[in-house]
């Protein structure tokens, strides 16, 4: 019997982070996580920060319990985390200050200015990225434009899994997949995208180098193995951007010959298909798809769609109101007791972009701006917001399949979204294609695929799906009430085309 060996995955979202500790006896992994936080931006002086400090604390909590719950075995460290966001360090190795959050004003009428000294459309075709205002290069370009002090003194600029690589190694490396988030890298040639740095005054010195998902990075810093009590132990890039780490987790049988796409729901949900170059059509430029870098040399062609962060923002509110904790159980359950169909929104609407002290008030202002019934009850705004991600995934489907050509024949719904039996079904029922949802843990799955294969465990990603598929328990979603949801279709694109 093979040696059970032990690797840790840290997954840091926007709204929350966990440690989980991967068990792989030679065929299967299971998986613990035994450290979970909160994420919680501090606005100061009226910038939004990410608590980068208080992040790096809970991740060397993670690894004290790991040393107690593996023994003191680890065989590898990997971290992933959202995408877009950054930290400045000086020459002297310092932080200079807090990474700002993607939601703050400062990128706020930003890809206007970027527009007016470079067209979008050749943005889209320097870097294959989607053009979103919450991109790294539009924070970037906010510092230039303001003469940031900051960017003045930098010496390298580090996304958030890279800077926590930093922290625990002292090696001061950009990976592949996180890169790409940033509408500044080529993604066709593998570099930096220095055309379009310079036409920005954007100092192209500041950028790190690149190394692919699946590079050992370095062993734990002397200081950090004394604090956790870990002898050295390597510190492995998985995808570090966690939607490439999801991807790479995605239970696919490489034998069904199957046409697959993916949904990553979370707070944001992702749809789109993996490919072996990146498409840089002028079909997927007008319909808003683009490419990020994924794994064993594949690309994600895909589209980043507001996902669950509009019923997350009206949950907390309702919590507040109550004075009580309330369960996805019982907000799935208020859903399903209201009406069918009768009210939608667009979850990519400006209206739903930012904050709000209650977002479910946002939620009856696009109804009513929309001439649609009012949804009042939280019934009623659970539903909407459900059944409207449903349909938006079936525009972005339809959006996906004119920019392939060919016809997609299966979702795979991974990530904490595919635990929600409601939006599972409505995902089946509105595209009209089987959704096979799970595993939950999707992207710690793919990070700690990823360490296997960076240390000869596994031999490629083939073989590491393998282990997830036998790992696993998936559910299976067939479609049902076709004509209904064709028909809600057919009223809902009008709100969003």
């Amino acid at each position: 019997m093979a040696k059970t060996k032990n690797y840790l995955a840290f997954d840091f979202g926007a709204s929350n982070g966990k440690a989980v500790l991967g068990r792989f006896d030679g065929k299967t992994i299971v998986t613990e996580e035994i450290h979970n936080f909160e994420n919680i931006p501090v606005l100061v002086n009226g910038t939004l920060y990410w608590d980068i400090l208080k992040l790096f604390h809970e991740l060397k909590v993670g690894l004290g319990k790991a040393v107690k719950v593996s023994g003191g075995s680890l065989n590898g460290i990997g971290i992933d985390t959202w995408g877009v966001d950054f930290g400045l360090i000086s020459q002297d190795g310092a932080l200079i200050s807090n990474p700002v959050h993607y939601r703050d004003k400062r990128a706020t009428g930003m890809m206007e200015k970027v527009f007016s000294k470079v067209p979008p459309k050749d943005v889209f075709f320097m870097t294959g990225a989607q053009t979103l205002e919450i991109n790294t290069l539009y924070h970037i370009y906010s510092m230039v434009l303001s003469k940031s002090p900051l960017l003045k003194i930098a010496d390298l600029m580090l996304h958030m899994p890279d800077l926590f690589n930093y922290f625990l190694t002292g090696e001061k490396i950009g990976e592949f997949t996180i890169a790409t988030t940033s509408q500044m890298y080529d993604q066709k040639n593998k570099v930096w995208a220095r055309e379009l740095l310079k036409r920005l005054d954007i100092p192209y010195e500041i950028m790190p180098e690149i190394v692919m998902p699946g590079t050992v990075i370095g062993n734990l810093l002397p200081e950090i193995c004394q604090e956790t009590g870990f002898p050295f132990i390597p510190v492995i890039a998985p995808a570090c951007h966690d939607t490439g780490s999801a991807v790479a987790g995605v239970p696919v049988k490489s034998d069904s010959g199957k046409t697959w796409a993916f949904i990553s729901s979370g707070t944001w949900s992702i749809m789109g298909v993996e490919v072996n170059e990146p498409i840089l059509s002028q079909k997927a430029y007008e319909k808003g798809y683009a490419n990020e870098g994924g794994v064993a040399g594949t690309y994600r062609f895909l589209k980043n769609i507001t996902g669950l962060w509009i019923i997350q923002e009206c949950r907390s509110a309702w919590e507040a109101k109550d004075g009580r904790e309330i369960s996805w159980e019982e907000i799935c359950s208020l859903a399903s007791q209201a009406p069918l169909m009768a009210s939608f929104i667009d979850a990519d609407n400006a209206i739903f972009a930012r904050k709000a002290t209650d977002m479910s008030e946002n939620v009856i202002e696009f109804c009513k701006n929309t001439h649609q019934k009012i949804p009042l009850s939280r019934e009623e705004i659970s539903r909407a917001i459900f059944e409207s991600l449903a349909l938006k995934y079936r525009v972005s489907l339809e959006q996906l399949k004119e920019c392939l050509g060919k016809k997609v024949e299966l979702i795979h719904l991974v990530g904490g979204g595919s635990k929600n039996k409601i939006l599972s079904q409505w995902t089946a029922n509105a595209t009209g294609l089987p959704v096979i949802a799970g595993p939950a843990e999707t992207t710690a799955n793919g990070n700690l695929m990823l360490q296997l294969i960076a240390t000869g465990d596994l031999s490629s990603i083939k073989e590491a799906r393998e282990v997830i598929i036998a790992s696993s328990k998936l559910d299976h979603y067939e479609p049902k009430d076709v004509d209904l949801w064709n028909e809600a279709y057919e009223r809902y694109k009008n709100l969003v085309v």
